[in-house]
């Protein structure tokens, strides 16, 4: 089955955004074969600004409605306490909350951006899709990575680059409560290393330091930038460490 054949047998769905490479595909995909489609973008103490910056300016450029849902996931104590099933919780909160907002507005079924390179044992997320019916197109047609970051490159959406991205509470052991200073901690940080021009790291949580992920072709930038990076992280942490098991 390709996307055509899958726009073809369900003209009227909505789907999940986030604002990265694959639900911004997929959201080009349903626009560029005419159904009728909305995007909702759920806003949270885990999402950063600049998702939903990113999430806003892709619907802006296909002319698609985006509504907002505000969920306080700092609520859920089975969330915060960060278990190793933490990504289940999270998304039956979330994705019950779409489904919700959509079958209000009349749209029966529910899509999401997993592409065919996701690892569904690594992705305890998937348990709740699946249980409240969520599909996948760009899973179920084979679409992997690569072929749409292509494919999104040759549509002209900026997010064929963007690198990959998880969201804040992953910066955060298993197991270490989740709060919203530590989330913010993290945001401000991760925000800084972007303004210095480094791409695709993690600053991550490692007691109360922060240790740096970045990839090797970045090393040199952090000895470059060293001082200002000491400076501005050991506002929010009491060490700042660097990683040398580095991202690749």
């Amino acid at each position: 089955m390709d996307l055509v054949t899958f726009f073809k047998d369900n003209p009227k769905t909505a789907i999940a955004f986030s604002g990265g490479v694959d639900s911004a595909y997929l959201l080009y995909a349903a626009s560029k074969y005419g159904i009728q489609t909305k995007a909702y973008y759920v806003k949270s103490a885990f999402q950063p600004q600049f998702e939903f910056d990113d999430a806003q300016r892709i619907a802006d450029f296909l002319n698609i409605d985006m509504t907002v849902i505000e969920a306080d996931v700092l609520s859920s104590a089975q969330i915060t306490a960060n278990p190793p099933e933490r990504c289940y919780f999270c998304k039956k909160i979330l994705f019950s909350k779409i489904m919700e907002a959509a079958i209000n507005d009349g749209f029966s079924l529910l899509l999401d951006g997993t592409n065919a390179s996701d690892d569904s044992s690594e992705r305890p997320g998937m348990k709740a899709l699946k249980e409240l019916s969520v599909r996948s197109p760009l899973r179920e047609c084979g679409l992997a990575k690569a072929e749409i970051r292509r494919l999104s490159k040759d549509a002209g959406l900026f997010t064929w680059s963007k690198p990959a991205y998880a969201c804040l509470a992953t910066r955060i052991p298993t197991g270490v409560e989740i709060t919203a200073e530590r989330l913010s901690n993290t945001e401000r940080a991760e925000n800084f290393l972007h303004s210095l021009g480094f791409t695709d790291f993690r600053v991550r949580l490692f007691g109360d330091s922060a240790k740096i992920q970045i990839p090797e072709l970045q090393l040199d930038r952090i000895l470059k930038y060293r001082k200002e990076i000491l400076q501005e992280l050991k506002k929010y942490y009491s060490a700042v460490l660097l990683d040398l098991e580095v991202r690749e």
